[in-house]
């Protein structure tokens, strides 16, 4: 049986900016420019309690806290402070995944310092981030990733949950099928069709009938829903590419809907982007129609994409690019950035554009 700790900083971007800036401190604050096609890269507590989250459009923020403030993203900052957290992970355990600039499984069933105990292991880390960067982290500690993560949301900001062996399978019965690892919003949606609603509805469903409903990821809810994840944490690898996508509830060929649609599958994507702080070179478009056949238009610059201005314009601009009518409707959109500057870090500004368009690759 092992032993997970799921670590995740508690608003890690605005965090970092309060500490750095006694003014900002006790109020509302959004990292992010307040720009027309702005967004919010990350939000204080402060802003939380007043509708603000991250992938909100700025001028939302706005207009539900007319008082926030909005301060620039510093992400040489944000990674500096994630590499101090890094090293203390790995005084612990070397297998350490990072999801991202501030969060990360630490499997510790076999530690450094033989400590039988995850929750000493998950309380000393705690205290030990708190002494060396003066940021607070919350914690999850189960016997896998799936209830691990789960547990690391209950307690935030400053706090840690825990899901004993003998408590994991009724545990995941009392979840909303919404907190479910690889649920979205178009998954849940089909599950309530199906009068899925929590983990125990979850639970009344066979493997075989969750996998005609939902594919090869039925598997996984069957799983899951019993408290069971066989994933193991794995050491850092190098990320390829990013991105997010959307499957609509009706298929559809309006510009003007198309856009809305964009718009927010353009705002997850950054919100990816910021979090994991991958900042990629090429930004692809991907486009599947009513007929299943698949389009994709790509743009590559010489440096990554750190604007998220920029961003929305070249994905509109590859939107543009698209056929689509009344005999060619559009089911599936997605964004993905890709080609980051390894060697650099993939952290720098946007310059000159160096390829236009590729060419249609349909399949």
């Amino acid at each position: 049986m092992r032993k997970i700790i799921h670590v995740d900083m508690d608003a890690f971007y605005a965090s970092i900016e309060q500490r750095d800036h006694p003014e900002y401190r006790g109020k509302p604050l959004a990292v992010g420019r307040a720009a027309e096609r702005g967004v919010v890269a990350a939000a204080s507590y402060e802003a939380r309690k007043r509708g603000v989250y991250s992938a909100m459009p700025s001028l939302s923020a706005l207009a539900r806290c007319p008082d926030i403030i909005f301060a620039p993203a510093r992400f040489d900052v944000y990674r500096e402070v994630s590499s101090q957290i890094r090293e203390i992970f790995l005084e612990y355990t070397d297998l350490v995944e990072p999801l991202s600039l501030d969060e990360a499984y630490l499997d510790v069933t076999d530690n450094k310092f033989g400590i039988r105990s995850a929750t000493l292991i998950a309380e000393e880390i705690r205290g030990r981030i708190k002494n060396v960067t003066r940021l607070t982290a919350s914690a999850g500690v189960s016997i896998n990733k799936f209830l691990a993560k789960v547990a690391s949301d209950y307690n935030k900001p400053d706090g840690m949950f825990v899901i004993p062996p003998n408590e994991a399978e009724r545990f995941t019965e009392t979840l909303k099928i919404e907190q479910f690892w690889g649920v979205g919003r178009v998954t849940a949606k089909k599950m309530h069709e199906f009068g899925i609603h929590t983990g125990s509805d979850l639970k009344r469903f066979g493997e075989a009938e969750l996998i005609r409903l939902f594919g090869k990821t039925g598997r996984m809810y069957y799983l899951f829903s019993r408290g069971i994840d066989y994933r193991e944490v794995t050491q850092e690898r190098v990320r390829k590419s990013l991105g997010a996508e959307n499957t609509f509830l009706s298929d559809s060929c309006d510009w003007d809907e198309l856009v809305k649609r964009l718009w927010g599958i353009t705002q997850e994507t950054w919100r990816r982007i910021s979090k994991s702080c991958f900042f990629g070179r090429t930004v692809t478009l991907k486009i599947k129609y009513a007929n299943f056949c698949d389009v994709t238009k790509r743009k590559t610059f010489s440096k990554p994409v750190e604007d998220m201005n920029v961003f929305w314009r070249v994905a509109r601009e590859l939107l543009s690019s698209i056929k689509f009518d009344e005999d060619n409707k559009i089911r599936l959109m997605g964004l993905t950035v890709s080609n980051a500057d390894e060697q650099e870090g993939g952290n720098h500004g946007f310059r000159q554009l160096l390829l236009d368009f590729e060419e249609d690759k349909k399949t």
